[in-house]
């Protein structure tokens, strides 16, 4: 059994975590699109309903981008903390708004 050094596996565990927690992030986001458009599709969200809905995620995809620009394209554990604030917010409103008895 080959013995590897402390710091090359520090390093691997590193650049795993990273990929896994920016593959969650953008799962995230892919779950709430496909929330707002079976919104859409089984008519439970109003046209101006999802168009709210899509802008919110896209200010949330937008603040990703410049935190992950202005860091090299990584987050930190506070940018992925205020990331995932937003996102629970806007899965609180896309949930209200399929529940507030509207349809079209």
């Amino acid at each position: 059994m080959m013995k590897l050094p402390y710091a090359a596996v520090l390093t691997a565990a590193l650049a795993l975590s990273g990929a896994v927690q920016a593959q969650s992030v953008n799962q995230r986001e892919g779950r709430q699109q496909q929330r707002i458009d079976q919104g859409v599709t089984s008519g439970r969200l109003t046209a101006g309903e999802a168009v709210r809905d899509e802008r919110q995620q896209g200010r949330i995809e937008a603040t990703e981008a410049r935190m992950r620009a202005n860091n090299d394209g990584h987050l930190n554990g506070n940018q992925r903390s205020r990331l995932e604030s937003r996102q629970n917010r806007a899965s609180t409103h896309i949930y209200n708004s399929k529940h507030n008895g509207r349809h079209y």
